[in-house]
Formats: C-alpha cells, structure tokens, sequence
C-alpha cells in the first residue's frame, strides 16, 4: 500500500465509522474455526457479483520483504475459500507505482532477491528522481524499464514462488488508460464535500485543498499545488512546488503548467477508495497501521464521497522477524527466495494460515519450531495424531486443518505431479498456481490418497544428515533409523530427502549446533588413556537404552564425575570422536538425533 499515509496528521473530530466497516472482523466469535473461511461468509453476505475481487498493494518504496507477502497470502487463503465453494475469484495485487519516490533506501534487491547496498547500484537513478513517480525512475540495477517495474517483478516472483496467481496491477497504467479519470472528474466536481470529509482526518486540508496531484510537465515531479480545475475540460492549472517527505523538502521547479486527468494522480486518501471503485474489489486484509490510519477515512470517502460501499476489510498484526520489526532501510528483511532455500513452501503458506489478529515472530533461528507445527498440522488433516481423547482445542485444530491443508499443499502438489497425478522427477519449480478447478478436484483427491503416504524426516534430524554430503549415506541412515520405509516408492524417498538441504542451509546460515560436518568414512585419531576409554564405554551403554536428549547431555557430566574426567575434557573428546574438532554442538541433543549403530560404534571406537 501506499506510503503517503506514513505522513498524514489525523484531526481530532475523526467520524463514527459505519459498522460494517469495523477492520477488527477476526475479534469476537466466528462462523468458523478457520479465519479466512469466516471472512469468506462475510464477503458472501454481501451476495458480490462474479468474480470476486481481493486485493491487496503495496508503494513500491523499498526492498520487499517478507512482511510484505502478508496481503498476498492473507488474500490467497480467502480467495481459496471463496472458491472452494464454487466462486469465481481474482485475486489482484496493485503496485502504487505513481506514488513519488521521497527518500532514498539505503538497500535494493536484484531481481534474483540479493539484498545490496545503496552504494552497489546507480544510485544516482535514485538521487536524481526525488519527488518522480517510481515508474518514471530508471531501474538502479538497469534490467527493467523503471525502477517502479522492477519492484513490481519482484513482488510477482514472490508471488510465484509460493505458487499463488496473483494479478499484478500497475496504478501508472490505471492512470495513463483513463481508468481513474470518470473518478477524477466526480471528486473535482465534488470538492467542497471531498474537502469536508477528509477535513475530519486530516489537518492540512484547508479552503484551497484539491484532491489532484498532477505531475509538472517541466520537471517531471508530483506536485500538490493545483491553482484552477475545468472538470468539463478534464484539466487542472498548476505551480510545481516544494514536497514536505518527512524531514527533508523536495524542492519543485517553479513551473505553471496545464495536466490532464491521466497526468496526475489522487492523494492516497482519494486513491485508495478509487482503487476499490475502479477494480470493483470486494475484500483487502491491511496491516494495523492502515487500520488504524487510512482505512477510517477510506471507507467515509467511498461511502460518503464516491458513493460505493467499501470492500470486506480484514486488519491483521505484522510479524517480526528474529524478535525485531521488518526494516527495509537497515536491512533487517528476509525474502521469500531466501526463504525457501531453508524450509519448504508449503510450511511458508502454513504460517500465514495462523490468526492474523495475533502478532507473532517469523523466527529464523528456529524455524525447527515452525517446521515441527507444519508437521503436526499435516498429520492433523490426514488423522494420523496419537491422541487417547477428542479435546475441544483438538476438534478445532482438525476443522482448521481441514479447511486450511488443501490450499496449503495444493501448489506444492501442482509442481510435483503431473496432471495424470504421476510424480515429477526433481521439479523444477516449488510450486505451481492452480486456476483450474478440474486440476483442484484432482489434486486434491491426489492430497487424499496418493500423498497420504508422504514421509516428513524430522527437521533436527534432517540437519543432522545435513551434516555429510554422501546422499546415499543419508538415504542409508533415514531408512535405518525407520523414517523412510524399504517399501517406500521412489517419489516418497526423494520426497523426505529433499528436506535435507533446506534444514542444512538453515544450520549453515544460522550457525546452529547443526553447522558441522560429521566424520563418519573414517574415526579421526584421538590419543585416549583408559579411563576415558572406559567412561566412553559406559556413555555407549547408556545411550544404548535412552533416546531422551536432555538425559543423554544430563549423563555425559555425570559419566565424565564418575571417572574423575575434566567434564570440558569429556565433551572435547566427544566432538574428536565424532567432528575431529575441539568445539561442535551440544552432545546430548545431536547424539539423540544421529543414528544409534552410528554413534554406538563410535564412541566405542569401532568405526
């Protein structure tokens, strides 16, 4: 969404909203278990024509991280809803591409998804733009037309990624078509009430207020200074003027020119409602801030102004990552295709099926956690969870699983089987949008029967095969320690194994106790006197019978007491033995995870 509405000031006689435009729609008691299936009725009660419009947007004004997918994937799971009930859906994603550039980022992004510095790239493409719509900057990395284009790729390859048919909409294009100019006319014609309104959001609007922001002929800026407006001649006179952009002025040419309709755009407060209107949209989830800031004035504008009823809104929480609040400027972002070098899409989409009205932390470091959930919400919809008794929060972890699971593992399945339901070797994509809905019946009765028989290694357990390069080895050690059974079709075993690399980049990037490479061709030479041989024996027994990795830590201290063994000693030992280095990760754990013959031999010094 646009970035204007970070500078505006809200006035204190703000109106009562209309309530059916309250955002907050996930509080209170819901239709369903699943949040997008009770948003989905929402939209229906308003009995929208076909297809249903979800939107979501963005102003193209940094590097686009993952905190940004949120509109995308929040809108995917209800058009999903929506069409699982048999609706026909577009689900539509606009770039604000004609918002001004009003100050420098400090980080980009290549088109491949590397973050750079400023510094990296033509920068000067930038500094010299201040003030110009994104769509009329050169491309800093010189690939695409603009920079706004650039962005807009970018947003879509996400999108792509994940496997969910987004339509990329550009606002400059909206503009330079006439899509907004009928919308232009009616507000200019209807300025004193469009004054009026947004007079009770916005303290800077004055007598002299038009909402047209036309950009100067001469030096190409946007400016706000509109002088005189014949509606009938669809064109305003203007004086191009200096732009507050937070802490710094853009300073304007001076120049008095003439602009059309189509050479301009609307205030965000004007643009957003006219997107709904020129899109027909019937839903868009935002984030809090918008919520909060310019969805108020938003909705009174379509209602009040333009004459529409606003679109199903949906506010939802942004996530951190690692604990601390997305930053495009410092770089404290993380992009879907970092991402999903480390867990797999299908875990991705799952995290954005969680609550929206629940704040929640993306956390890398322990994305074994978020993994582990994905797992256990799989084997949830397949009926596959131990449990003695049905619990209230277990029948309503079952209906969220049924609702949810299809659509989340629906792309990955698109990508690796083919349309006679045939598993695809080594896919090359992660996962494919499904439109069809002959293609959804088969994949989901694929998802019901075919897929059923898939095999999750454990994420840990992953890493630690992660650990050695040999794939047979790893293949050897999965079906040993009885994840993969001898049985298993090619697909399933290829299926479990491709976990491994993913969980290996995430102990790599993260340096976990993961982050090591195992020795297991040959046993490293380590000088060992008797006692410690002994010590080493007796640990083998232990772990012989216990699988508990807080008891096997626990008994590695205790063994190295009952010897009279310097513990830190002890534990050197242990990461001799098994890494040929004198620090690896925590003993206990890894022991636990790496397969039993393995380590057994090891530590008794057999292989």
């Amino acid at each position: 969404m646009s970035d204007d509405s970070a500078t505006d000031e809200s006035a204190d006689d703000a109106r009562e909203m209309h309530p059916d435009d309250d955002p907050y729609v996930l509080q209170g008691p819901q239709s369903h278990a699943f949040w997008a299936e009770s948003v989905a009725d929402r939209i229906l009660d308003r009995d929208p024509e076909e297809p249903i419009v979800v939107k979501g947007g963005i102003s193209p004004s940094g590097v686009p991280h993952l905190g940004n997918m949120n509109e995308i994937v929040r809108g995917y799971f209800v058009a999903e809803a929506l069409r699982s009930r048999g609706y026909e859906v577009r689900q539509v994603f606009t770039a604000d591409d004609r918002d001004p550039l009003r100050k420098l980022p400090r980080k980009l992004a290549d088109l491949d998804g590397n973050i750079v510095e400023l510094g990296d790239v033509n920068a000067g493409a930038l500094g010299r733009n201040l003030g110009k719509p994104y769509t009329d900057i050169p491309d800093p990395f010189e690939c695409c037309d603009s920079y706004g284009e650039h962005f807009s790729n970018l947003i879509e390859r996400s999108a792509e990624l994940l496997g969910i048919p987004v339509e990329m909409v550009s606002n400059t294009e909206l503009y330079e078509e006439g899509e907004f100019e009928d919308l232009t006319e009616h507000l200019l014609d209807n300025r004193e009430n469009a004054r009026e309104v947004l007079s009770h959001y916005q303290d800077k609007v004055d007598e002299d207020y038009v909402p047209f922001n036309p950009i100067c002929e001469e030096c190409g800026k946007i400016t706000e200074t509109v002088t005189e407006v014949d509606v009938d001649g669809r064109t305003v006179e203007y004086v191009c003027t200096d732009m507050e952009a937070g802490d710094q002025t853009i300073e304007g040419c001076g120049h008095e020119g003439t602009a059309t309709f189509r050479e301009g755009k609307l205030p965000w407060r004007f643009e957003w409602p006219g997107q709904w209107q020129v899109l027909g949209v019937d839903h868009e989830p935002f984030g809090k801030d918008h919520a909060e800031g310019s969805w108020p004035s938003g909705s009174d504008v379509a209602r009040n102004v333009l004459g529409i009823e606003p679109p199903v809104p949906m506010a939802y929480e942004w996530f951190t990552l690692d604990g601390e609040a997305f930053s495009s400027s410092s770089g404290h972002v993380v992009m879907v295709q970092d991402v999903l070098e480390m867990i797999e899409p299908e875990v991705l989409r799952y995290f954005f099926t969680k609550d929206p009205s629940k704040a929640r932390d993306f956390s890398v470091e322990h994305f074994d956690h978020l993994v582990d959930d994905f797992d256990a919400f799989e084997r949830t919809y397949y009926g596959e969870d131990d449990r003695d008794g049905e619990s209230d929060a277990d029948e309503k972890a079952a209906e969220i699983a049924s609702a949810a699971y299809p659509p989340t593992i629906r792309p990955t399945l698109a990508a690796r089987f083919d349309a006679d339901g045939e598993p695809v070797a080594s896919p090359d994509e992660k996962s494919v949008p499904v439109t069809d809905d002959d293609r959804r019946e088969r994949l989901d009765a694929l998802a019901d029967e075919t897929f059923r028989e898939r095999v999750r290694l454990p994420y840990t357990f992953a890493a630690v095969l992660g650990m050695t390069d040999d794939p047979d080895l790893r293949e050897d050690i999965a079906r040993r320690e009885g994840h993969v059974p001898d049985d298993a079709p090619e697909w399933v075993t290829e299926f479990a194994l491709s976990r491994v690399a993913r969980a290996r980049e995430w102990a790599r990037r993260t340096g976990n106790e993961f982050d090591y490479e195992l020795k297991r061709a040959e046993m490293p030479d380590v000088d060992l006197d008797a006692e410690t041989e002994a010590a080493l024996d007796e640990l083998a027994d232990f772990v012989a019978s216990h699988d508990d990795p807080d008891e096997i830590q626990g008994e590695i201290y205790e063994t190295a007491k009952r010897h009279d063994i310097d513990i830190g000693e002890f534990f050197s030992v242990g990461y001799r033995l098994f890494f040929d280095d004198e620090e690896g990760p925590k003993l206990g754990p890894f022991l636990a995870n790496l397969d039993e013959a393995f380590v057994l031999a090891r530590l008794r010094r057999e292989a």
